[in-house]
């Protein structure tokens, strides 16, 4: 038993990593990544099993064997541990595939050319989403579209996306927006559309972010779009501290002219 758990723990890793790494690379597709995936959680909880049991027998005969047992336990174990990882996750999370703070078609999706057909989107409920997504919500600032884009732009480049499309705002009444490509751990892809957009009162930002085939996002494109908003609002925080004469609502000509009360004028001297 202690030899058989050795074996298989010898084959639950390589079933585990190597898939993961042709999925990323996109050498396996995403039905046969899912279906060795889920062998590798078979695999690694039989090995758990049978090292139980090696130890067990172990404890009472007395026999050699105690490395093989508890190398494959050991093994088994750290194999399983993504598996409970994404299962707290999808527990936490329901099976939603796509998170936007507006209208999905306002913010539309840039594909691959070579990318498959894309399932319909798993979709929460405004009430769910407020629920489970506080922050993902559309926000307005008191900076002009240019100074917003760039705040965005440069928060999307530290975050190290791998922008696809990019459409800066050159005059003020434009809109600006960015697409970028997102590779989770696992080699799911996911891609994030983030608007700019002028107001009466400086300019808002939207955002949507959407797993690309994969059957559950376990929460990654809800908080996605949660923290780099709050990056978001952080960074604009900062610059109108830094700034504080650009702060405040955008007035026309009209409404910055002082009332002036007309009457007979003075005569002039």
């Amino acid at each position: 038993m202690a030899i058989w758990a050795r074996r298989l723990a010898s084959l639950a890793l390589p079933l585990l990593i190597l898939p993961v790494i042709m999925h990323r690379e996109r050498l396996l597709d995403s039905p046969a990544f899912l279906a060795v995936i889920l062998l590798a959680g078979v695999v690694a909880a039989l090995t758990v099993i049978v090292s139980v049991i090696a130890l067990v027998r172990l404890w009472y005969t007395g026999d050699q064997g105690w490395g093989r047992a508890l190398s494959g336990l050991l093994i088994g174990t750290l194999c399983l541990f993504p598996f409970a990882y994404y299962g707290g996750l999808a527990l936490e999370y329901p099976p939603v595939t796509d998170i936007a703070t507006v209208a999905r078609g306002e913010l539309p999706l840039v594909f691959e050319p070579d990318t498959p057909t894309i399932p319909p989107p798993s979709l929460l409920t405004p009430a769910e989403q407020q629920r489970l997504f506080p922050n993902a919500t559309t926000r307005d600032y008191p900076l002009d579209i240019i100074q917003l884009f760039a705040l965005v732009d440069r928060l999307v480049t530290a975050q190290g996306w791998d922008v696809r499309q990019r459409r800066e705002p050159i005059e003020l009444g434009e809109i600006g927006r960015i697409n970028a490509r997102i590779v989770t751990i696992p080699g799911w892809r996911e891609e994030a559309v983030l608007r700019v957009t002028p107001t009466a009162e400086g300019a808002a930002v939207d955002m949507r972010s959407a797993s690309i085939g994969a059957p559950h996002d376990f929460g990654s494109n809800g908080n996605r779009i949660s923290d780099f908003l709050v990056a978001l609002d952080n960074e604009v925080t900062a610059f109108l501290r830094d700034n504080p004469t650009i702060s405040g609502p955008v007035v026309t000509q009209e409404e910055a002219a002082p009332d002036v009360e007309t009457g007979p004028a003075e005569p002039s001297l």
